[in-house]
């Protein structure tokens, strides 16, 4: 029986992961939920946000199906998803952007630049190290590449022109396209934000370095209702962890209001990475049926709560929000 940690985390997080939970055991009853708590609220408490208790839960599991944190200015609070993604060696961060004119899946290495978590901070300087190695390139570079093979081409996302460190992250992504037999272009990480949004179909998939693919990624959003519709996958060679790409709202939590469709859109990734296609399209088509029908949370202008819409998704699937009951997280 494959095994799914659930680490709903801060804020929106709490509301929008146990609707993804709920969706996915009506779809897949077989697999079994365990809960992994993490955050900001747990550093509170205890003064750790996270513990090798956690990260050993995380690695046991089959995937993990992760919420948001909140992350305060402080300097002694350690961040919780940079220590997940390194300590587990989710490398790649994958994130699709489909409906509308749009069918593109963002690639963003996940383990270096800006991220790497090399900083230092002084009373009058404080210094961050963008970090990009050979290694991390050229594994960021297969990976876009084995997801371009069979869809369209390959853009390389960077600034080359200004940052000698995206030198090597473009070589490495045109020689691994080079080898794989990919079509590959370029395009300034700036000029890039802009024209995805006017041209989205002449974008396929799109790889990056770390930083420039969460910004990228949060504008592309725009073409698809916002961020509370955006899932994404972390994916390493032996981990996986699947979240909204939205954070955890604090001002939002507790009211009912967010749109738990990024979080059952990562669900549904899991169960794809599990080799659950079928499922997989089958949560998104009833996500689609529920948005048609008209239910829909207030970012999308609707009047829908968060409940409400995960109810509509579950409905839409041919059961009963009530069929199957709560999934026990043991």
């Amino acid at each position: 029986m494959p095994k799914i940690a659930v680490a709903e985390g801060d804020g929106i997080g709490k509301e929008v992961i146990p609707v993804a939970v709920r969706v996915i055991a009506a779809v897949r009853p077989d697999l079994e939920f365990f809960p992994v708590e993490v955050g900001y609220g747990r550093w509170e408490r205890t003064g750790e946000a996270i513990t090798p208790a956690e990260i050993r839960a995380m690695k046991e599991a089959d995937a993990v199906l992760f919420g948001a944190v909140t992350t305060p200015p402080d300097p002694n609070y350690r961040s919780v998803v940079v220590r997940m993604r390194k300590e587990l060696d989710l490398y790649a961060n994958v994130r699709p952007v489909r409906g509308g004119d749009a069918d593109i899946v963002i690639v963003r290495e996940n383990t270096e630049g800006l991220y790497s978590g090399i900083e230092e901070v002084g009373p009058d300087r404080a210094t961050t190290v963008r970090l990009v190695t050979r290694k991390g390139s050229e594994r960021i570079a297969r990976f876009a590449c084995g997801l371009a093979k069979g869809r369209r081409h390959l853009t390389v996302g960077h600034k080359a022109n200004v940052l000698k460190a995206d030198t090597l992250f473009r070589e490495a992504c045109i020689a691994a396209a080079a080898e794989a037999g990919v079509p590959v272009r370029e395009k300034f990480i700036d000029a890039l934000c802009l024209d995805v949004l006017q041209h989205p179909r002449d974008y396929d998939v799109i790889v990056t370095e770390n930083m420039f693919g969460d910004i990228l990624s949060d504008v592309a959003a725009y073409l698809v209702g916002g961020l509370g519709m955006l899932p994404s996958g972390n994916i390493g060679d032996r981990h996986a962890l699947f979240e909204p790409v939205h954070g955890s709202a604090p001002k939002h939590a507790g009211r009912n209001t967010a749109n738990p469709v990024a979080a059952v859109r990562s669900g549904a990734m899991l169960l794809g990475h599990l080799g659950d296609r079928e499922g997989e399209a089958r949560i998104e088509r009833a996500i689609g049926r529920a948005l048609s029908s008209g239910v829909k949370t207030r970012d999308l202008g609707g009047a829908a709560g968060t409940r409400e819409m995960g109810e509509a998704i579950v409905a839409a699937l041919g059961e009963r929000p009530a069929d199957r009951g709560e999934p026990c997280l043991d």
